[in-house]
């Protein structure tokens, strides 16, 4: 036993030396922390004997270059938002318009996990703007946000067409490669999930894609080693997600500069996603020309890496849902999109004036003053404010007298309020209600939300019932999440046999029509909040003010 034990401690000695050994010849490397950051900035246009190139020729492009010693890679910091470069080269676009001063902060990333940082201010001149392209995509006030979708209903949401190759016939400006792909393609179908935000702050405008995945063309999958025409996680798009600048300039493509698309000029603005992102087809590009957007759609387009490929793709502001529906009226007759900032349009709509409970209790009173209606950013803005006298004041705004309509589909794009106590409504109201009062005149309610229950929208028809000569009502619910944070689309479908009401293209709501019902004649539209009453019930003790949000109205027949 005394031989063998120490046959055992010989073996262990043995192993000990060649563990030791191996671990001797392992090098991790020398670890060093990046010194002597020297950053530079080139102001692109900069003539310092020219007062009116002092800061720049007003494109807000500054080029900056860093080196430090022992420095493998860079990343720029623009108000907090990192955008890297691993070569210590990058070319920044500001946006805010006019002279300003930017911090910039350059981290160093050395071995090891050490980094040092450097700053620097420039002061940069940009003098280009398109305020109304920006409130369209975000919302006009600091801390409003806007979500997009790809427009996976409609045919063409994403085209294909060549770079600067004309033909004779300007084909660098449309898809004129590829302009075949239908709605709710099934290639296409992982990425029509895909969440595009864009957020107002006090420097400009953010971007993040909230949710993925990222579409990889064929044209590009090479690139990245992975399977054409497949969509793929943050592992392959590294650059998909977190907040990311977004800065504005004037297009420069050839497309943008000398082309049509649908035989209308584009826009003239571009803009830049920070950091390489994208919205949701991965190409190696993250500046768009904007061709055409408005508040409810973005059509842009985007030179593919390597400036072969030029791509088309459509976005929309309301979520489009497969299958939802077919509407039988599909020729727009009128509109409001609420474009020109001031009071609504007094061609389209009038009001309803004063205090008196309006038949149901109300606590408001109504008036034309701006701070109970105005448009602004490209929305009506109807707001219900406590008057600090105990009552509250608001606005109704109908187009009676002005705008009326006979069967069609009728569209809102609506944001909520969100206080307890508020009661908003759009609605309609039959033509003849000076003359038989209501109920006879015919009330089509729809959307309603009471004042305690924010996520339920409600769909109602009321009338006079003849037979029992009494007051007739039919209405249902629907349940709509962030109804007071996003925008969501209240339709109704009438027709002489049904009256239908939907949110964001489902229908939750139908009433068979027939002559005996009040129905079928001229009804125009009314927009308000009122405040407590038989739907809105208690208000809030601390309730200040509070909004309904219209980006559109839209008539078809």
């Amino acid at each position: 036993m005394k031989k063998l034990k120490n046959i055992y401690i010989v073996l262990f000695s043995m192993l000990m030396v060649f563990f030791g050994c191996q671990e001797d010849n392992y090098n991790f490397g020398e670890i060093v922390t990046p010194t002597n950051i020297v950053i530079t900035a080139e102001i692109v246009g900069q003539d310092t004997s020219n007062p009116d190139l002092e800061y720049g020729d007003g494109s807000g492009t500054v080029n900056f270059t860093a080196v430090s010693e022992n420095a493998s890679s860079y990343v720029f910091y623009f108000d907090g938002v990192a955008d890297k470069s691993p070569s210590g080269q990058l070319t920044k676009r500001f946006s805010k318009v006019g002279v300003n001063t930017y911090t910039v902060v350059v981290k160093a990333n050395g071995t090891g996990g050490l980094s040092s940082t450097e700053t620097l201010e420039v002061e940069v001149f940009s003098s280009f703007t398109d305020e109304e392209a920006e409130n369209f995509l975000s919302g006009a006030n600091i801390g409003d946000s806007k979500k997009w979708y790809w427009q996976a209903d409609k045919d063409v949401h994403v085209g294909l067409g060549p770079v600067t190759d004309d033909y004779g016939n300007g084909e660098f400006a449309y898809e004129a490669w590829w302009n075949g792909i239908k709605a709710w393609d099934d290639e296409k179908s992982c990425m029509y999930d895909n969440e595009f935000v864009f957020t107002r702050t006090a420097n400009g405008l953010t971007f993040e894609q909230t949710v993925g995945p990222a579409f990889v063309p064929g044209t590009y999958a090479d690139v990245l080693g992975v399977a054409g025409d497949t969509c793929q996680d943050e592992t392959v798009a590294t650059s998909m997600f977190g907040v990311k600048n977004v800065s504005f300039g004037p297009s420069t493509s050839k497309a943008a500069t000398e082309g049509s698309y649908n035989n209308e000029p584009y826009r003239g603005t571009s803009f830049e996603i920070s950091e390489g992102g994208f919205m949701g087809w991965l190409v190696g590009s993250s500046t768009y020309d904007i061709i055409s957007v408005t508040n409810d759609e973005l059509i842009v387009r985007i030179i593919q890496d390597g400036d072969g490929f030029a791509w088309y793709h459509k976005f929309t502001s309301t979520k489009p849902v497969e299958g939802a529906v077919s509407y039988t009226y599909n020729n727009l007759v009128w509109e409001d999109d609420f474009n020109t900032d001031g009071a609504p349009d007094a061609a389209n709509w009038t009001y309803d004036l004063g205090a008196g409970g309006w038949g149901n209790d109300e606590l408001q009173t109504y008036t034309d003053n701006a701070e109970n209606a105005k448009v602004e950013g490209g929305s009506l803005i109807i707001t219900a404010k406590a008057d600090g006298s105990g009552g509250y004041t608001s606005a109704r705004l109908k187009s009676q007298g002005l705008r009326k309509f006979t069967y069609g589909r009728i569209e809102v794009n609506a944001k909520l309020p969100a206080s307890q106590g508020t009661w908003p409504a759009i609605w309609m109201l039959g033509s003849n209600f000076p003359d038989v009062g209501w109920p006879k005149c015919g009330e089509i309610d729809i959307m309603e939300q009471t004042g305690s229950d924010k996520n339920t929208t409600l769909g109602t028809c009321h009338w006079f019932d003849e037979a029992s000569q009494s007051k007739a009502d039919y209405g249902t619910t629907t349940s709509v999440a962030n109804a007071d944070s996003e925008f969501h689309l209240y339709t109704l479908e009438w027709t002489d046999a049904s009256i239908k009401i939907y949110v964001d293209g489902v229908s939750f709501y139908e009433l068979t029509n027939s002559a005996d019902l009040p129905f079928n004649a001229d009804f125009f539209l009314i927009l308000n909040i009122a405040m407590g009453g038989t739907l809105g019930g208690t208000v809030d003790a601390g309730f200040t003010e509070d909004t309904m949000e219209i980006d559109y109205v839209k008539v078809y027949q």
